[in-house]
């Protein structure tokens, strides 16, 4: 067999993860392509049957513009002036109730103003239902264009870009509407240069739930008294930002629902009220972007996330039935097709979809009629731009010639079902203008119109973008490609080490005839795993395989450390347990501590979607008390502390050393809990100024200890050119000395020991100022799983193969990792959290934090590996030609930096597999897709957390090499 180098290793390592990175790059944009969309704007062609008339926006003053499309159109506007009140995250059951019921009457006392205008039928209400992703920057561009955008845009919702697309801002802009904005400066990046007037404010710092919307009230009378405007958008961002802070029940929402309600009651009575005397007429329009779940997320395709608000006060009618007022349903882009034909312009070209039915109910029948020819017209254009072979002409001459009649029940392929639609209404309409004295007629016109408009709409909206068949497929070859060397490179690395366990496994499958069951078992979770992914519902709920399987290898564990005990009558138990040096003691302690704390994390947060609801240990602390709960994280922080120190205190040859980094990290320690204590105290101490300057010197005393650690250990600590004996290795364990190794790895060791232990510590401490309260404990569990795990494993050897104990605690960190609230929805994302420590926004800070917060288990358990390397069984290391420097590090980092590449490796590949074949199923945009995303996600944190694993290991070796040879040299002289 071909010796695999230290050098070789590192080289196929980083190709495998270039070839990755290069397919997962390639794989993504061409999988989540920017949604294609038409080019150029509506204009005169709009008001024309599609294939006739066609011709560009003729170059016209915005005076003659607008009197030319009102002479097109035979619908002259029913509002010169429109007011867009938009209340960020707020769910539209607040104001219109769920499922035909009222809202709870705390919510209904918050808004008295908008319930009387809804009881008295001066305002009509609907659920309009928003499309995934359920983040700001999307769903104002669906409000504004109709249509619906790529799923990349949940990304781009950080960093806002113009809108290029046709949208009724640029509409209104071009028939000379001057336009104000106040509020989330999302619509400033959207469309820069439209608005005469402006003031915004960043939408992402979810501290301010006072400023943020003061901001935008302050403006409000001036503007309300000025005529010179005809589009006054306000976007109020506090329930949103209540949302992130404490959930939909935080005792900041009732005051700012009610402040919400104050400023609709001020438009109202400035403005409709007073319009019968005032030859501009207005419309108030409140509509939310977006809900929001329990926890006061969004992002997912849940029906509290996608439950939007449009809310349409000053219509020329009164509504008489309150229930038709507040329970119908439509959809968020059908805003756009009807502001655009109550305000007088053409429908945006991509718009898909249809016109509300409320705002036109005053019209004529004439008008109305017309409105919907219009929209379906605009429809039809959009359908033959993504079926160019359409022609409703050869669909009446091939009817004709089949002796079929044009109009009836429409079935067949898609085609010829949507022209088969639009047929039935057109010649309804062109029937009804011939005779319109048939009142029955219209009905019957309007609802063959709507069939069309649905039908549509229905198509448009979950039509797949057509996929690169040739960019997915060098996507998926690429990372099979990286999967097969990172799995070859595991394989030939452990028929490298054990090989001379066994002299005889002179093949493979000597090699895995001795297999335990740990092992297989291990081998088998991803088995499991990977057939799981094909199932939308085991995405959801992926959180029951992960606890499921860590369990099971922990039964698995203690089945084994059973089996090793000696058969004795029960009377020597005690003795057994004892054994030599109390190593059968240590072993079952640990188990026993990763059995309780895995029950009591699996029973934490009751996670996934569609059993979130349901009781777990968390919504039971929240519901004793925010002082019991704030007394649960000064515990938590405690112990967290006190637990490394400990660790620390065991590492006695080098007390010095370990007192020194225990300084280093019990002050930002105290000062957490200075924090954890105020914060507590004081329900507003995180938007303060002085909470800001604290954490941000928790900030810099963390990163300082923990770089100057990992810095200058190397070169302070002690070295040796002797040879170092058994009396003099007093290695670096948890609990115990073994004097059986007799290479000099002594600095090596204690020098990785103290520092993967700063790592851990520094970043629990990170995790109780970024975390939810609620997390406190589960961060003080994980740190406890970690440490017993460590201990099982280096009393545990050498029976146990190395690459089962780094796969072990790679499946600890992912249990973790839902254990801490989190899920395959974006709704799970801890935004709040994001903005801890900072002053103002920064949209790369608070994405690295929300990172951080998101992949706090999984990069706690990459960070522990430098620890486990320390503690490692290294007794294949006694010959002298392993002590060489390069192949020293292959067998000491070989496995805790392959085995999470390999792991991640496959799990990746096999779900962009499954995505590749799912892209046609139904719940791809809202279930696999999101997920997709948690698993690129996944693998930078691991290629992060493995780069940090080995460039500590690395530069340790090399100090200490260096300065031996020094050492030699200056002895030598």
């Amino acid at each position: 067999m071909t010796e695999l180098t230290c050098t070789k290793l590192t080289l196929l390592t980083l190709t495998a993860i270039l070839i990755q990175s290069i397919g997962l790059s390639v794989f993504v944009f061409g999988f989540f392509p920017v949604k294609s969309a038409l080019s150029g704007a509506s204009g005169p062609e709009s008001f024309f049957p599609p294939g006739s008339h066609e011709r560009p926006t003729d170059d016209l003053p915005p005076q003659q513009l607008k009197s030319l499309y009102q002479e097109l159109s035979g619908i002259p506007p029913l509002f010169d002036r429109i007011i867009l009140m938009v209340i960020d995250g707020l769910p539209a059951e607040f104001v219109l109730g769920k499922g035909g019921k009222p809202p709870r009457s705390d919510l209904k006392e918050a808004m008295p103003y908008l319930q009387s205008l809804l009881s008295n039928g001066l305002a009509v209400g609907y659920h309009a239902k928003a499309a995934p992703p359920t983040v700001t920057m999307p769903r104002l561009k669906a409000m504004v264009s109709g249509a619906i955008g790529g799923f990349l845009d949940v990304a781009f919702n950080f960093n806002t870009q113009a809108l290029l697309d046709d949208n009724l801002l640029g509409q209104l802009f071009r028939i000379g509407w001057k336009m104000v904005m106040l509020g989330d400066e999302t619509w400033l990046k959207l469309f820069p240069e439209l608005f005469m007037r402006h003031d915004g404010v960043s939408s992402f710092f979810v501290k301010d739930t006072i400023q943020v919307d003061q901001n935008v009230s302050r403006h409000l009378k001036h503007e309300l008294s000025m005529d010179d405007w005809n589009l006054l958008i306000l976007h109020y961002l506090g329930v949103d930002h209540v949302g992130h802070i404490g959930g939909r029940n935080s005792v900041l929402m009732i005051p700012k629902l009610f402040e919400m309600d104050e400023v609709v009651k001020m438009i109202h009575l400035r403005t409709i009220l007073n319009q019968v005397n005032d030859a501009r007429k207005t419309l108030l329009v409140v509509v939310s972007d977006h809900g929001m779940t329990e926890n006061g997320n969004h992002g997912g395709s849940s029906y509290e996330e996608t439950d939007s608000l449009v809310l349409f006060i000053g219509l020329n009618r009164i509504i008489d039935d309150y229930a038709s007022a507040t329970i119908q349903s439509v959809s968020q882009v059908d805003i756009t097709p009807t502001l655009a034909v109550l305000s007088g312009v053409p429908i945006p070209k991509n718009n898909v979809g249809f016109l509300i039915s409320a705002p036109f109910d005053s019209f004529p029948d004439d008008k109305k009629l017309r409105a919907l020819e219009l929209n379906s017209w605009q429809l039809l254009r959009l359908v033959k731009a993504q079926l160019p072979d359409l022609s409703c002409r050869n669909f009446v001459h091939v009817a004709r010639a089949n002796g079929q009649k044009i109009t009836g029940n429409c079935s067949g392929h898609i085609e010829e079902v949507l022209c088969c639609l639009y047929l039935n209404a057109s010649d309804l309409y062109h029937s009804w203008l011939s005779n319109e004295t048939f009142g029955e007629h219209v009905t019957a016109t309007v609802a063959a119109y709507y069939e069309f408009l649905k039908t549509s709409n229905e198509w448009l909206s979950r039509r797949v973008t057509d996929k690169p068949v040739g960019v997915l497929t060098f996507g998926v070859a690429a990372m099979t490609i990286s999967c097969l060397i990172l799995t070859s490179l595991i394989i030939w690395m452990a028929r490298t080490v054990y090989s001379g366990e066994k002299q005889q496994s002179s093949n493979l499958s000597n090699w895995m005839h001795g297999w335990c069951i740990n092992e297989i078992f291990v081998l088998g979770i991803i088995l499991i795993f990977v057939m799981s992914m094909g199932s939308s519902s085991m995405v959801e709920e992926e959180q029951y395989i992960w606890h499921f399987m860590i369990s099971t290898s922990y039964l698995l564990l203690l089945r084994k450390v059973i089996q090793s005990l000696p058969v004795e009558s029960a009377v020597n138990l005690l003795e057994i347990l004892r054994g030599p040096n109390g190593v059968n003691t240590y072993k079952f302690c640990s188990i026993f501590f990763l059995l309780i704390s895995g029950r009591i994390l699996r029973g934490w947060h009751q996670g996934g979607v569609n059993w979130a609801h349901l009781p777990d240990i968390s919504k039971w602390l929240e519901q004793a008390g925010s002082h019991f709960l704030r007394s649960i994280v000064l515990v938590s922080g405690i112990f967290v502390i006190s637990l490394g120190l400990f660790a620390l205190s065991q590492l006695k040859s080098r007390r010095k050393f370990c007192q020194v980094v225990g300084v280093f990290i019990l002050i930002p320690g105290l000062l957490v809990l200075w924090h954890i204590i105020v914060r507590g105290s004081n329900e507003l101490w995180l938007s303060s100024h002085g909470a800001t300057t604290l954490l941000q010197a928790i900030f810099a005393f963390l990163g300082i200890s923990t770089i100057g650690t990992s810095v200058g250990l190397p070169w302070l600590m002690p070295v040796s050119v002797s040879s170092c004996s058994a009396q003099q290795s007093n290695l670096s364990t948890l609990v115990s000395v073994d004097p059986e190794y007799k290479s000099c790895l002594v600095e090596f060791r204690d020098s990785l020991y103290m520092m993967g232990l700063a790592y851990i510590l520094s970043w629990c401490l990170l995790q109780l100022l970024l975390q939810q309260p609620i997390n406190a404990m589960p961060i003080s569990l994980l740190l406890t799983q970690i440490l017993s795990t460590m201990v099982y494993s280096y009393h545990s050897r050498p029976r146990h193969k190395e690459w089962v104990e780094v796969a072990l605690l790679y499946y600890t960190g992912m249990a973790g990792h839902f254990a801490l609230g989190n899920s395959n929805t974006l709704a799970t994302i801890d935004v709040a959290g994001a903005f801890i420590g900072l002053s103002s926004y920064s949209s790369l800070l608070s994405g690295i934090l929300m990172f951080l917060i998101t992949y706090a288990s999984p990069t706690l358990v990459l960070l522990s590996l430098v620890i486990y390397i320390s503690l490692k069984d290294d007794s294949y290391l006694a010959s002298p030609k392993n002590v060489e420097f390069g192949n020293l590090l292959k067998l000491m980092l070989g496995f805790p930096c392959l085995i999470p590449l390999g792991l991640n490796s496959v799990l990746l590949t096999a779900y962009t597999i499954v995505l590749l074949l799912m892209r046609n199923h139904l719940f791809i945009w809202s279930v696999f897709s999101p997920k997709y995303l948690y698993v690129c996600a996944t693998t930078v944190c691991v290629y992060v957390g493995v780069f940090v694993v080995a460039a500590t290991g690395m530069y340790t070796y090399a100090v200490l090499m260096f300065r031996r040879k020094v050492l030699a040299t200056n002895r030598i002289r």
